[in-house]
């Protein structure tokens, strides 16, 4: 029988559950938001947001969760994960592009700068991160694997604040239409809260 050798991912396993989990989790919790949403708003009205704010918000998710899946495979070799972890990040800074297209496109509500730096700035840089560590030199797989943790946590991070941004735009919405007797004319939106 051969002797195994460790894989230098392996020491990531209960990181990558965590964050795995997590992910998982506010997907779902993502998933009740947007029903309930979409049960006090008009359709119209929320399309344009949602494309643009609320179905990215699930992508950092299930992208997290992805890198996580990847990593915590039984890989024999780190270099296919890095080849995996690399086609995310190409996929993800194609997708951070559209939605950033689409949020200048929507006309449900003005982002201001706060929504720029986390609908697009920072989603954009942890792909990057994910792209740049699957091109890293095989000596600098510790650097490599930290980076790739590093943009895994600000992905759930965006996320979270996202959801948040969302849920809160959307709560005072619907109480600001309540309040004057017609729908939406809340001032702000997803990055007007915080």
């Amino acid at each position: 029988m051969e002797a195994s050798v460790a894989s230098p991912l392996s020491a990531w396993e209960s990181f990558y559950v965590i964050i795995g989990s997590s992910s998982a989790a506010l997907t779902g919790l993502m998933f009740v938001v947007i029903s309930l949403v979409t049960e006090k708003r008009a359709r119209q009205a929320v399309e344009g947001g949602l494309a643009a704010y609320a179905t990215p918000t699930i992508v950092h998710f299930c992208a997290a969760f992805l890198v996580s899946a990847v990593v915590s495979a039984p890989w024999h070799s780190a270099t296919n994960a890095s080849f995996v972890i690399g086609l995310i990040g190409l996929v993800g800074v194609a997708y951070v592009s559209i939605v950033t297209w689409r949020a200048h496109r929507q006309t449900s509500y003005a982002p201001v700068i706060e929504d720029w730096v986390w609908h697009t700035f920072l989603p954009i840089g942890a792909y990057v991160a994910f792209v740049a560590t699957a091109m890293a030199p095989p000596g600098s797989m510790a650097r490599a694997l930290f980076a790739t943790g590093a943009a895994s946590i600000v992905l759930l991070f965006v996320g979270i604040h996202n959801a948040w941004d969302a849920v809160t735009y959307n709560a005072l919405a619907s109480r600001s239409a309540a309040d004057q007797g017609a729908a939406g004319g809340a001032p702000g939106g997803p990055g007007a809260t915080t």
